[in-house]
Formats: C-alpha cells, structure tokens, sequence
C-alpha cells in the first residue's frame, strides 16, 4: 500500500454503503479498488467496518434511556 492514492479521489464518503454491500457493482469495485493502494482509506474503512459491527450487536433496548 501507499500513502498517496494518486490523481483518484479518495472514497471516504462511500465507505459507509461499502461496508453494508450498498453499492452498485462498478462503486463497489472502485471503492475495492482504491482500498487496495490507499492507507487512509484503508484505515477509515476498518473503523467503519468495525463501528457497523459493533451496532449490529445492539438491541432496541439497548437503545433505551
């Protein structure tokens, strides 16, 4: 990987939907794409992944005051 994803703008804004398999097939293999050589998005897309996981777990109760 790199740090410098080149001339390609960064996905941060599609990881949310990429994460939820919400993306339609030529996002979703760009957003793959970009992930493969940029570090940064890399790294937002592990806290995204990992945040969605984590809200999976909750129950409405949880949700409760």
């Amino acid at each position: 990987m790199s740090a410098d994803p080149g001339d390609e703008p960064h996905v941060h804004p599609l990881l949310g939907a990429y994460v939820l398999d919400a993306l339609d097939a030529e996002e979703t293999c760009r957003v793959a794409r970009h992930l493969q050589g940029c570090d940064g998005c890399a790294r937002v897309y592990v806290e995204v992944a990992e945040a969605s996981a984590l809200l999976a777990l909750l129950r409405a109760e949880d949700l409760g005051e």
